[in-house]
């Protein structure tokens, strides 16, 4: 195993494409998971070395133990305290009193800059996309250039989908080796009473991968003699594929009540808990942002939040330290640094209600929306540059490109990464809805290869 880290990878993969179109690196890529990821590849694969990866995966971990430990460190163990002060709201904040063991599953997305990542959000739910990366890397390797890389680099593809299937079964308590009926569960009236494909495709790759798995949405399930319900077949684990933002809607009690309840006596299994979703949070991210609170952490976490968190605080009147420690009024420091700021909902998802101070905004325009917020619901960051990553068009020339790495977690530990990326520089948001294109990472050494792929449905894919 060589000790190359990301740049130096990418550098000599570079090299040796060089010329070669997208269409020749895809293959027959561009056909494949057109629900899901629209059909919008990324030439290559991004890369990462062995001791990167470890070193930002226990970054990664170390913020994620920091803001479990909130209510407790921060909030005397008062869970409603701190999910109120995270920004949950009428059914929401109802729904969250008591805090269950949170979920392993998670998805840290960052931006790779310069001196290393720095975190945007940690989604802590099993609601998060993206799992299904490995088909983008099966087909990317089958190019003999790629594959030859890889094998001469010691790099793999982490199968994202087969840890999420461990971390269902750790934390369900299921044996390897059984066979538990799992409903794939998502919310009703998002696809005009129709099924959500999305969720299909999951539900086919995990019937793929050996467990029996149905889509539904929460709707179609009951509960009666003692078990939770699809129709006429019982159900053993429910897979929580809605947010937390559901429970806003009239019906949502009704409907959850009694999946709820049944987990909480025994009849079902349920993964993700519902309160695992406040600690996605950009309030809570705040909190361990906040100089504050510095003395709560331990000094292992204070390292990880100073390399990979940048600078985030609630939209509060009052004092704050800014980035470089000064003591300054936060409104007057938000307003006199617009284009090195980026204001955002403490609970919005898919980039809505996301303002970039950089962006088309006038600085009367930008005063507004920074005095119309207020804490708990928007927080301010830092902006952060990502490093451009250059791509093979379809005429064999480099295109700079701003990519988002989404790095998983799961019981087992680093569980690969999906990237997301649009050519746009100076993009606030990068998402699918902004025309982001798809990819993967091959990773170097034993934490991605002792995740390798290997499936008794499809036999070795991608570990070299």
């Amino acid at each position: 195993m060589d000790g190359m880290d990301r740049t130096a990878l990418t550098a000599l993969y570079l090299d040796k494409i060089r010329g070669l179109r997208a269409s020749d690196l895809l293959g027959d890529l561009p056909g494949q998971k057109p629900l899901e990821y629209q059909g919008r590849y990324l030439s290559r694969p991004l890369f990462i070395g062995y001791s990167e990866c470890r070193r930002l995966y226990a970054d990664i971990m170390n913020v994620r133990t920091a803001l479990l430990s909130l209510p407790g460190r921060l909030y005397g163990g008062d869970f409603a305290a701190f999910a109120r002060a995270a920004g949950a709201y009428g059914r929401v904040a109802a729904a969250l009193t008591v805090q269950s063991k949170p979920t392993q599953l998670a998805r840290a997305d960052l931006y790779a800059c310069e001196g290393g990542f720095q975190l945007l959000e940690l989604n802590h739910t099993s609601n998060v996309g993206g799992a299904n990366n490995i088909s983008m890397c099966r087909a990317l390797l089958r190019h003999p250039v790629l594959a030859e890389f890889a094998r001469a680099h010691g790099l793999s593809c982490v199968d994202t989908l087969r840890s999420h299937i461990d971390t269902l079964f750790a934390e369900a308590g299921i044996a390897a080796g059984s066979s538990p009926v799992v409903a794939l569960t998502g919310w009703p009236g998002l696809y005009d009473n129709r099924r959500d494909p999305i969720l299909a495709e999951v539900a086919a790759d995990w019937q793929l991968l050996g467990v029996e798995t149905h889509a539904c949405h929460l709707g179609e399930l009951s509960r009666r003699r003692g078990r939770v319900w699809l129709g006429d077949r019982p159900v053993d684990v429910i897979f929580r594929a809605f947010s937390i933002g559901q429970l806003l809607q009239p019906q949502a009690s009704a409907m959850l009540a009694p999946v709820l309840e049944a987990a909480a006596g025994g009849e079902v299994k349920l993964c993700a808990p519902i309160d695992s979703d406040i600690f996605t949070s950009k309030a809570a991210l705040a909190m361990v942002s906040d100089d504050a609170n510095r003395h709560l952490f331990t000094a292992a976490e204070r390292e990880s939040i100073d390399r990979i968190v940048p600078w985030t605080r609630p939209i509060r009147p009052g004092l704050v330290t800014d980035p470089d420690g000064r003591r300054v009024d936060l409104l007057d420091y938000a307003l006199a640094h617009q284009n090195e700021l980026i204001l955002k909902p403490s609970m919005g998802a898919q980039g809505n209600g996301i303002v970039p101070g950089w962006k088309d905004l006038s600085p009367q325009q930008w005063r507004a929306y920074i005095t119309g917020a207020s804490d708990p619901w928007y927080v301010i960051q830092k902006r952060v540059r990502p490093d451009p990553e250059l791509f093979p068009d379809e005429d064999g020339e480099l295109i700079p490109w701003s990519p988002v790495w989404g790095v998983f977690t799961g019981s087992a530990g680093y569980s690969g990464v999906y990237v997301r990326a649009v050519m746009d520089p100076d993009a606030g948001v990068i998402n699918h809805a902004r025309g982001a294109f798809n990819g993967s990472v091959l990773s170097a050494g034993p934490l991605a290869q002792r995740r390798g792929v290997r499936t008794q449905a499809r036999g070795w894919i991608c570990r070299m």
